[in-house]
């Protein structure tokens, strides 16, 4: 088969760290399936970082998408036509858009539905554009998917779906996401926080990271246990952000590390002393999966697919109230013997999921929807 991708989540500077898919998963389906011609469609270059298998050529399609007249051109007049001369069998739209002007069978993952019920977490462009035409888009799809069974319940609320019509995309920790020696984890802790202990807290750029509220819980909590904990942020938290971090009283004790690699990534969630994060809104828990599986104690948001998925191995926290998540912070700081126990329950909990071949669920997805 010759399958197009929609891979504009890996362009250069873009930060994906929201999105089910990434550059490890994409480049797993191509080496998984030699056989099979991709076509990763993007509209900038991609980052210098990914390496791609030989099954793979990429496409630049102008314009770069900045508003919403361009996506809608690139989607329904660009990129259909260029489906049309590589004589495309099906089109993976891993970005939750499907183009409205072609007939190739498209495989629709809408992995994020904060732009239906939470559009102040999203880019406008996007947000607008997909909440006005997503019916359209699931109507256009040879086949819906998502990421979580929270997620499956609200499209098919909102647009009288069968629910059983929706697949359900197995979302697991990576096998880099590894429990590490006390040796292994002094280490790591000496080369990102100066040998002390810290709370690590994954982000992406956009309003549901709930960071502010995570800075006055942590200055709560510095305030109350005087310890010298640091606060560890991952990805890019924005502009804004850092601006305001500079007149915060733990400046200090806060470090942002700005987009780490997988395996860098894994290595500050295992020495993490516990995962913190409060966000707004969460389609997937893969964040926390990732952290249990690295045997490390939770502490998230009782929102969204979170409580769905780590059930009572995760402490769980208002994420409109900084007072709460302090109190969780503390909580977790001061009961050593609870924090062992959470991180037992979490690692159970992975491992109670099981393991799926998430390279052979798309491929059959998708061959599936070409097959009709």
């Amino acid at each position: 088969m010759t399958i197009a991708v929609d891979t504009r989540c890996l362009g250069a500077g873009r930060n994906n760290a929201g999105s089910f898919f990434d550059a490890h998963l994409l480049t797993e389906l191509a080496h998984a399936y030699p056989a099979d011609r991709f076509l990763w469609c993007s509209d900038k270059p991609l980052d210098a970082s990914v390496i791609l298998p030989a099954n793979v050529t990429t496409f630049i399609i102008s314009p770069e998408i900045k508003n919403a007249l361009h996506l809608q051109y690139w989607f329904n007049y660009k990129l259909p036509a260029l489906l049309r001369r590589q004589k495309t069998d099906a089109f993976l739209c891993t970005g939750g858009i499907s183009s409205l002007r072609t007939r190739i069978p498209q495989c629709l993952v809408v992995d994020d539905t904060a732009v239906l019920h939470a559009p102040a977490f999203t880019s406008a462009t996007n947000s607008r554009y997909r909440k006005k035409n997503m019916a359209i888009f699931l109507q256009k799809a040879a086949s819906v998917a998502t990421v979580s069974a929270f997620s499956r319940s609200l499209i098919a609320g909102d647009y009288k779906m069968n629910e059983e019509d929706i697949g359900l995309l197995p979302v697991e920790p990576e096998d880099v996401f590894v429990p590490v020696s006390f040796e292994e984890r002094e280490k790591i802790k000496d080369r990102y926080s100066d040998g002390k202990e810290y709370f690590l807290a994954p982000c992406v750029n956009n309003a549901g990271n709930n960071l502010l509220n995570l800075l006055k819980a942590f200055s709560f909590f510095k305030r109350r246990q005087k310890s010298n904990m640091l606060l560890l942020i991952t990805g890019d938290p924005g502009d804004a952000f850092i601006n305001d971090l500079k007149t915060y009283k733990f400046r200090d004790e806060v470090r942002v590390l700005a987009d780490p690699g997988k395996k860098e990534m894994a290595l500050l969630t295992a020495a993490a002393y516990a995962l913190v994060y409060p966000v707004l809104y969460a389609d997937s828990a893969l964040v926390p999966a990732r952290a249990m599986q690295c045997g490390v104690p939770v502490i998230t948001s009782n929102t969204g697919a979170l409580p769905g998925y780590c059930a009572d191995a995760a402490l769980y926290v208002n994420p409109g109230s900084f007072e709460d998540i302090a109190q969780k912070i503390m909580l977790l700081f001061k009961d050593e013997e609870q924090a062992k126990e959470l991180a037992k329950k979490g690692a159970a909990r992975v491992r109670a999921n099981g393991k799926s071949n998430v390279a052979a669920f798309l491929r059959a997805w998708i061959k599936q929807a070409v097959n009709g």
